[in-house]
């Protein structure tokens, strides 16, 4: 062609946890029978949504508004809730203005993302969850900056860490977190939260924090809101339904802008997003009309706290098959439903394996384990010899070696089984020389 019309960061735009459904579908093919555990789809897993929550957006589907456009930062009427919502914690107060809808998060990450100056940078957590860190790494054309999170200290991030890189680059113009953590099920407490937005206020960064999980908090833990931590400082946070309700094919988030009115150069970015979302009208209304009814329904604080235990018991149930295997690190996890399993230092090598009796499936897996990382090996082999699809922690923006499951599977039998397995496999791989 005379010109190259490829972005500068195409290159950049991976995500390891639908990637690696491709293998799966191949070994599907083979006859393997898959056991998904790449993806945060409660419903996919077997959660039902509430009847009361169905009911609602069934008369909402008999509503003719909920077929019409309405206003490109959203339902006025569900704006004003989710202001007034804010506003009750205390701290940074918004009003409707400062709500905007898009299709999913997925839609407002890559407006986020996209429509930041090219040479502006956003530091996010290692690991990473792979939505933030491609759309960042390919609107910038580079890899994605990263700060640390420690293992050690409940996968919480490394303040020295994040300090220097913003100190020492900057090009750095703001800070990502994920509250309640993906893929590490991690909490920041309020104090911790506090020392981020000192290191921001210090270095005159905006802050982005993702609060999908928000409501999925347990085992003790507590945390709060961006708002409520913010101060003066410019913010963005991250909310939907999909985790929630849960409703993640409703296709329905938006995010809360703090202070935008005190920092002129970001009020112009945030009017640049709204105008970006004016190009496509608006985003879908019926899931924006069940907001007040739902969030605002008396049985709503029920249905969380309901929620809260059956994933609170999971993953005590997961740290208790994983902790007692040798050769891999775990962290209970406290929010979100995620866990980490991480390997230890040097357990991991290219002579391991699993059995496969199939020659055809041995096949094709030695044409996709060459020049792969460590722990995708395993995950590979692991998807080939059982059937079990897991993701390699290193396909989120880490370099250590581990893997990501969920807490979704609402099967009892079979979620012990899927996680027994998994340790047993892990003991094979690692005695496998």
């Amino acid at each position: 062609m005379r010109r190259t019309i490829v972005h500068e960061g195409a290159e950049q735009l991976t995500y390891e946890i639908r990637e690696i459904v491709t293998v799966a579908q191949k070994l599907e093919k083979l006859g393997i029978e898959i056991t998904w555990e790449n993806i945060g789809d409660p419903i996919r897993k077997g959660e039902k949504l509430a009847t009361w929550i169905k009911e609602i957006i069934c008369d909402l589907a008999s509503e003719d508004k909920s077929y019409a456009y309405v206003s490109t930062q959203g339902v006025y009427e569900s704006r004003l809730f989710l202001a007034n919502e804010v506003n009750k914690r205390g701290g940074c107060q918004i009003t409707e203005d400062d709500i905007v809808f898009f299709n999913g998060l997925g839609d407002a990450v890559a407006k986020i993302f996209g429509f930041l100056k090219r040479e502006a940078r956003i530091i996010g957590p290692s690991p990473a969850y792979s939505t933030h860190s491609s759309a960042e790494a390919a609107h910038s054309g580079y890899e994605h900056l990263t700060y640390t999170l420690d293992p050690e200290k409940n996968w919480m991030p490394d303040l020295k860490d994040l300090e220097n890189k913003i100190k020492y680059n900057d090009s750095i113009a703001g800070i990502l977190l994920i509250n309640p953590d993906n893929p590490t099920g991690a909490v920041y407490p309020k104090a911790f939260l506090k020392k981020m937005i000192a290191i921001a206020a210090r270095h005159r960064v905006f802050v982005i924090c993702d609060e999908i999980y928000s409501q999925i908090v347990y085992n003790g833990a507590r945390t709060c809101h961006l708002s409520e931590v913010i101060g003066d400082l410019p913010g963005i946070a991250l909310r939907g339904v999909s985790k929630e309700y849960p409703w993640p094919g409703g296709r329905c988030g938006w995010i809360e802008v703090f202070n935008q009115d005190k920092y002129p150069d970001f009020k112009r970015y945030i009017k640049s997003i709204i105008n970006a979302k004016m190009l496509e009208v608006c985003s879908t209304s019926l899931p924006q009309y069940s907001i007040p009814k739902v969030i605002g329904n008396p049985k709503y604080a029920q249905h969380l706290e309901s929620r809260k235990k059956i994933f609170e018991d999971r993953a005590n149930e997961a740290y208790d098959i994983f902790s007692r295997v040798e050769g891999v690190t775990v962290v209970r996890p406290q929010g979100a439903f995620y866990m980490s399993i991480l390997f230890d230092d040097d357990v991991l090598n290219e002579n391991q394996h699993l059995p496969i009796d199939d020659p055809a499936v041995q096949e094709y897996l030695q044409t996709i384990v060459k020049d792969v990382h460590v722990d995708k090996r395993f995950v590979y082999f692991l998807l080939a010899s059982v059937g079990i699809c897991v993701v390699p922690l290193t396909g989120f923006c880490c370099g250590r070696k581990g893997f990501r499951v969920t807490l979704l599977e609402c099967d009892d039998q079979k979620r012990k089984w899927t996680w027994e397995t998994i340790a047993k496999s892990i003991k094979h791989y690692v005695e496998s020389e």
